[in-house]
């Protein structure tokens, strides 16, 4: 079984949008970032493979995952693309040349694209993805290549309000 856990940046500063790749997390989103990350953590949902879009608040959030996770921040991956560029097969691509030894991708990115990810991929993920939203899906596969659109079982998804 291969897991990809899809995760929407958390919770950024408003304005900016003229630097909009420089825009920070607020306290709220990092707060979000690692209550999510903490309870991916109590459930042993650990990465062993990040890959990250560019942009400060989606590296951001990675490195806090990674933080809590136990995952060497400079390991984490960043590819360009994740920043709005990539078409549901070229993310396809991107995650079929993981290693075959990796059983759980973490990978972080932005709206609008993370949400038609995961609705892309999954047999049955039909929501919204708030900031720091996480969708882990499951499928039933040996290697990454096989991974096709509309395969994977939806295990879980967190977003910051149902912890309030």
């Amino acid at each position: 079984m291969k897991r990809l856990v899809i995760i929407r940046h958390a919770k950024t500063e408003q304005g900016g949008y003229d630097h909009d790749l420089k825009r920070e997390l607020t306290d709220t989103g990092k707060d979000d970032a690692y209550r999510i990350s903490d309870d991916l953590k109590n459930r042993e949902i650990i990465p062993q493979y990040i890959i990250s879009s560019p942009a400060t608040r989606a590296i951001t959030t990675a490195r806090i995952f990674a933080e809590e996770l136990n995952f060497p921040k400079e390991k984490i991956i960043e590819k360009k693309g994740l920043y709005f560029d990539y078409t549901t097969q070229d993310f396809l691509n991107l995650i079929q040349e993981v290693p075959d030894n990796v059983n759980t991708l973490f990978v972080f990115g932005h709206n609008p694209f993370v949400n038609i990810m995961a609705e892309n991929l999954s047999k049955n993920f039909e929501g919204d993805m708030p900031t720091c939203s996480t969708v882990v899906l499951d499928f039933n596969v040996e290697k990454w290549s096989a991974i096709e659109a509309r395969q994977g079982n939806l295990f879980l998804h967190l977003y910051p309000k149902i912890y309030k």
